[in-house]
């Protein structure tokens, strides 16, 4: 949920170019060429024709998280200001798996797992933009009736010296690392992509320049106009040093609940809050420059706030300003906690508390229960336990681990 409709219908005649390219550069790496792109937009109002976005999205794992809504929400600024945002899917690219950033051949996918990953992907990215209003193709449409010697002929312009000069590619060469075959011409289908789709503009990643480079130099072949590239951050994770990724942990979904939303934006470093409300947010910048002046913790619920109403609606953030305030500042417990029935072994009379905290999957194991209880991580009944071997007898508890981790326990 992106507010309210009004504020998010698409305009009904063009804003001056210099006012929407003002909109378009926020948060925003590379722009391959802003004249360019100044003059297209000035071209596009006065025709009143929409200019034509392209993404495109490998459907290549089930779920998105924040760092991936950051281009989804730059093709969402081309869509309210009024132009056709065009969301590829990735269905012939994500078999071959891109190989940007990698430092090694990822494995490919079967045809099954790309149609189970786009449609779980499809109904995160309406968290982000108005499907109702995009152009929604497949890569496949054209590659797989390309066959191989047309495979070929789209390869025969491209050097291996002008593939090598990618940085992946590079480092792997000079490390005698093995490239495959099949990685080189990944560029070049997301290049053909904006050639069969007469593109005026790709958006990507920042580590995604290269291959947005190579759709400019194919078009420019076949006799169409350069497309603009640009590019928008990696979104720095949790941790406040990583990338965003789910496999490190330091990631929050887009379908998360409001709470645990709201509770996981507290915990960014204060170093990154600019990032953050720069990237994730529609809070203007000169009411963010306010709120960083100011006291952390008020920057803070405010990015909270701001993210978790994106996602869940203005009330949704509201209620999740007014449960932390009450949780955090006046030592409440949150309105709704998952329950869980859990049985002690046979004879106990109690259940260890690292035992209890991986049967409810507070911990990995219960080592790191351990550990997080030795720390003074965990309540029960609002009472601290810091001795690693108590364990808890039959009844109903309130167990918190953390800040955000609640559950209410019956010991069975």
């Amino acid at each position: 949920m992106l507010g309210s409709r009004a504020e998010n219908e698409p305009m009904t005649e063009f804003l001056p170019a210099e006012e929407q390219l003002r909109v378009l550069e926020r948060g925003v790496v590379d722009l391959v060429e802003r004249k360019e792109l100044l003059d297209r937009l000035e071209k596009s109002r006065q025709e009143g024709r929409p200019l034509r976005i392209k993404l495109g999205i490998d459907p290549s794992s089930p779920d998105i998280h924040l760092g991936h809504a950051v281009v989804l929400r730059k093709l969402r600024d081309f869509q309210v200001l009024g132009h056709q945002v065009i969301v590829l899917w990735g269905t012939a690219t994500a078999m071959l798996g891109d190989p940007t950033g990698k430092n090694k051949t990822r494995p490919t996918l079967t045809r099954e797992q790309v149609e189970a990953n786009k449609q779980t992907y499809k109904a995160q990215v309406g968290r982000v933009l108005d499907l109702d209003r995009i152009e929604e193709r497949e890569n496949g449409e054209w590659f797989d009736a390309m066959g191989f010697m047309g495979a070929v002929r789209l390869a025969a312009g491209t050097t291996v010296a002008r593939m090598l000069e990618r940085d992946s590619f590079e480092k792997r060469y000079r490390a005698g690392e093995p490239i495959s075959v099949h990685e080189l011409l990944y560029p070049i289908m997301q290049g053909w992509d904006s050639v069969e789709l007469r593109c005026d503009v790709e958006i990507g990643g920042t580590d995604q320049l290269f291959n947005l480079h190579m759709g400019r130099e194919l078009q420019r072949r076949e006799g169409q106009p350069a497309q603009i590239c640009l590019t928008t951050p990696i979104l720095t994770g949790l941790d406040g040093t990583e990338k965003m990724s789910k496999s490190l942990g330091n990631y929050i979904g887009v379908t998360e609940a409001p709470r645990d939303m709201f509770g996981k934006c507290m915990s960014v470093p204060d170093d990154r809050m600019r990032e953050w409300f720069t990237l994730v947010t529609d809070v203007p910048m000169d009411e963010v420059e306010a709120l960083l002046a100011g006291h952390p913790r008020t920057a803070k619920v405010a990015l909270a706030r701001a993210v978790t109403a994106l996602y869940h609606g203005a009330d949704a953030g509201d209620a999740a300003v007014a449960e932390f305030d009450r949780m955090f500042r006046e030592g409440g417990t949150p309105d709704e906690m998952p329950e869980h029935f859990v049985d002690r072994p046979d004879g106990a009379e109690q259940l260890l508390l690292p035992n209890l905290l991986a049967a409810i999957g507070f911990c990995a194991s219960t080592s790191e229960a351990r550990r997080l209880i030795q720390g003074g991580g965990v309540k029960v009944d609002g009472e601290v336990a810091a001795d690693p071997k108590s364990g808890v007898g039959a009844g109903t508890y309130h167990v918190q681990a953390g800040k955000r981790k609640h559950a209410r326990v019956t010991v069975l």
